[in-house]
């Protein structure tokens, strides 16, 4: 079988004529007599290429091709129409449309055994290099993401204390993300963003980082410098995602008080609003050198109080669902 056609005219001797020139060279045709059947039959069951007649009652070819390039399974389907039009503008409606050639009629046989044949052709090697693209795609991200778990496991090994905090914030940040209705790229940006959103720390010292008591004024100003840090290590990596500006903006908050640029509510990347609550809770419930963890209740509690102040508010609606109503828990 050298291909499935649909072919598309309302005259039935030229239908008939048209699918048994394409049967006898090997292809598989369906017949659709008017419009309506032809995008029923290619919704259903979409062909890898369209023979289309112009000249129809009820519902042209131009419309017929309109409404192919509008649905999903159908719209990068190769249309070519086979018409008795000689007009050039009325072709170049046809190519503004999507079609991917013309056929006049009457057709000479071996022109348009040619032209069906290229367009197939033309079409499977289209298909295959964006296949093989999704897999080039597929096959870098993996490897993204074992370079950004690398670069994290080196802040973890210098505080041992928050073990595990980048991994489970990146984990609270893609499940709110998702209960937000975001989109899946946009999570697994979040998510990668998450697994490295303090690796500026790689720049404090141990002993601060290890602190069991409070911090004084010039060590908590070494801390806060970790965004920037962050952002000066990520800012080359040539993401697909804007990871390293969310890293650097996950301290900020709506009211400006943040750090460290001060931004606020527009300001800031919905990417870091939201990793931005994670971070908070996830700190909160856990323990660290200079306090044990505050508990579940107490991490709610404050992005409650601090909706829409400090916090985004439908970020902290979906945090607070997920723990209270669908009964998330951070991972181990």
């Amino acid at each position: 079988m050298n291909g499935k056609i649909l072919a598309v005219d309302d005259t039935p001797a030229s239908l008939k004529l048209l699918t048994q020139l394409l049967q006898a060279e090997g292809y598989e045709v369906r017949s659709a007599i008017n419009g309506e059947l032809a995008l029923q039959s290619a919704q259903h069951n979409p062909p890898e290429l369209i023979l289309l007649d112009v000249r129809m009652p009820e519902m042209d070819g131009f419309e017929v091709c309109r409404r192919l390039k509008q649905h999903p399974q159908t719209r990068d389907v190769p249309v070519i129409f086979v018409t008795a039009l000689s007009e050039t503008n009325e072709k170049v409606d046809g190519f503004k449309l999507g079609a991917v050639d013309f056929i006049t009629k009457p057709y000479q046989r071996e022109e348009l055994l040619i032209r069906v044949a290229t367009h197939l052709e033309m079409a499977r090697l289209r298909h295959g290099l964006e296949c093989l693209v999704a897999e080039r795609t597929a096959e870098l991200k993996a490897n993204m993401l074992k370079f950004v778990t690398a670069i994290a496991s080196t802040v973890e090994m210098r505080d041992p204390y928050t073990a595990g905090h980048q991994r489970r914030t990146a984990h609270l940040a893609a499940a709110i993300a998702k209960e937000l209705g975001l989109g899946s790229d946009l999570i697994e940006g979040l998510s990668l963003a998450g697994v490295v959103h303090d690796i500026g720390k790689i720049k404090v010292p141990a002993e601060i980082l290890c602190k069991p008591g409070r911090l004084d004024d010039l060590e908590y100003g070494l801390i806060k410098r970790h965004p920037q840090t962050g952002y000066e290590i990520l800012k080359s990596i040539d993401f697909p995602w804007p990871i390293a500006q969310t890293v650097l903006q996950h301290h900020e908050r709506l009211d400006g008080s943040g750090y460290p640029q001060g931004l606020a509510t527009a300001e800031i990347l919905p990417e870091a609003k939201i990793l931005a609550i994670a971070d908070v809770v996830e700190a909160m419930i856990s323990h660290r050198p200079y306090r044990p963890g505050l508990g579940i209740d107490a991490a709610l509690q404050e992005i409650a109080t601090q909706r829409n102040t400090l916090y985004d508010g439908a970020a902290v609606d979906a945090c607070l669902a997920l723990f209270r109503d669908k009964h998330y828990r951070l991972p181990v």
